[in-house]
């Protein structure tokens, strides 16, 4: 999988792909992830990339012109399953939509700044937008980590264990059960008797009740569902 993001932030995106699982899945070349400056294709001679908004108000809007400079220039390499637009009014991100974007090839993020993107821009190259919830950002930089994390697990090769990810919370519509490690004991806190029985089936049983029992008292909504 390809994932190229647009960004006037580009320091922000640095950590997040250069660590841990992302790390990984980018030396195994199971991902790439490429971070595009939007600051270079601004016009003018002081590269300008936003502009104040018709009808007036607060804040800043970035133009229509470095970003479809930019977006038409990487579109001329490949095309995309989607171009994703990262905003608080997007729809909201969910484990469902995880498992069907990784399964795409290449994706175009864009990363918001001040008072979001020109309109026009959303409406001729967008194809989805996604919220990673229902507060506001500085910009789509995070979210677009949150996002990136939560396609790359999924692909084939990335964990460890192949069978990790399926067992994740929201996989199946419920959160996940409580988990246990050694030491058996601690401090007279004990690991539940059935996680040590050995009996695969009940030990299965035992994790979907918690996980029902967790989901009904935490997450009802998910039930509703």
């Amino acid at each position: 999988m390809r994932i190229d993001i647009i960004t006037v932030q580009p320091q922000l995106l640095e950590g997040p792909f250069s660590h841990s699982i992302m790390k990984r899945a980018q030396d195994k070349g199971l991902l790439e992830v490429h971070v595009h400056d939007l600051r270079p294709y601004g016009t003018g001679k002081y590269k300008q990339i936003d502009d104040y908004a018709f009808g007036g108000g607060a804040g800043m809007v970035m133009q229509m012109e470095p970003l479809v400079t930019l977006t038409e220039e990487l579109q001329a390499e490949r095309t995309y399953d989607e171009i994703i637009y990262l905003t608080p009014d997007g729809e909201q991100l969910a484990q469902s939509r995880c498992n069907g974007l990784s399964l795409r090839q290449n994706l175009l993020m864009v990363c918001g700044h001040y008072k979001g993107i020109d309109q026009r821009y959303r409406d001729h190259f967008v194809t989805l937008e996604i919220s990673i919830g229902d507060y506001v950002l500085s910009g789509g930089e995070l979210a677009a980590a949150v996002l990136v994390d939560s396609l790359g697990r999924l692909l084939p090769g990335v964990l460890g264990d192949e069978t990790s990810a399926l067992t994740d919370s929201f996989q199946d519509g419920l959160l996940a059960p409580p988990v246990y490690t050694r030491p058996k004991s601690y401090r007279g806190w004990e690991v539940p008797d059935i996680l040590l029985s050995g009996h695969e089936a009940k030990i299965e049983q035992w994790r979907y009740d918690q996980a029902m029992e967790r989901t009904k008292t935490r997450r009802p909504d998910l039930l509703e569902d």
